[in-house]
């Protein structure tokens, strides 16, 4: 008959439990693994399967009994630094759709808006058609594999401890907010250039010819080359999104 002792289960628990605890904290967060139509138990096998795979890179842990205070500490690490992971990844997300709300705005597309079901919100044309560009340009480039390896990596930068606060302090990740703005208007300073001149045309014309009815000309105008500048800028969104991602990655490593 086959008798384990308790120290021997905690040994072979304890290195499993805690990056399957982070890695399911950061498929909660993140985008696309993390939305409302992956279900639960994908999500839950892919952290088991990647805390299973990760063994050999991955720093000894410290072997504690489960119902301790510091197992409760150290469960709260996990679930802080795989939220603050998936986190970081929304943010370069957020920045994407703010620069097409910016850019919706300046061709006149803010009435065109809608609900979606799986974000929950109010989000207009451009800007889901640059989240959904985006979703997709995450997973082409390998974007999912990067989290992942941000992911492991943070057990090096951030071993497993009791004391998950030290972490936040270090980070600051209440900073990371400027990153949305910084980047959204990186992303959409040509076209809003391009669309603000448009502008200035039509408010040329109307001093010129009063007789034309701006109002009516100016707005198929606007929205044509807002398009016209979609189609010819939209190639280059991969390089934005690329820096915003691996510098905030890079803050894991």
């Amino acid at each position: 008959m086959l008798t384990f002792s308790e120290a021997q289960v905690l040994a072979w628990i304890n290195p499993l439990l805690w990056p399957f605890l982070r890695a399911l904290a950061l498929f909660s967060s993140m985008p696309v693994l993390g939305s409302a139509t992956v279900p639960v138990p994908v999500r839950i096998g892919l952290a088991a399967f990647i805390a299973y795979a990760a063994q050999a890179s991955l720093p000894l842990a410290p072997v504690v009994a489960l119902d301790s205070a510091p197992a409760l500490m150290m469960v709260a690490q996990q679930v802080v630094i795989g939220l603050t992971l998936g986190f970081a990844v929304q943010l370069v997300f957020a920045a994407i759709g703010f620069a097409g709300e910016v850019i919706g705005l300046q061709m006149g597309l803010n009435f065109a808006g809608f609900f979606d079901p799986i974000s929950a919100n109010q989000e207009t044309a451009t800007s889901k058609f640059f989240g959904t560009t985006v979703g997709w340009l995450f997973i082409v480039m390998n974007g999912h594999l990067l989290v992942i390896a941000a992911l492991v990596q943070s057990f090096h930068a951030f071993p497993v401890g009791p004391a998950p606060f030290a972490f936040l302090h270090q980070m600051q990740p209440q900073r990371w907010g400027a990153e949305i703005f910084s980047t959204g208007l990186w992303i959409a300073l040509p076209l809003v250039t391009m669309l603000l001149f448009v502008n200035f045309v039509l408010g040329a014309i109307s001093r010129v010819a009063p007789q034309m009815n701006v109002f009516a000309i100016g707005f198929p105008i606007t929205l044509g080359v807002g398009l016209l500048g979609l189609l010819l800028t939209l190639p280059m969104l991969q390089q934005p999104f690329t820096m915003a991602l691996n510098r905030l990655l890079d803050q894991f490593k």
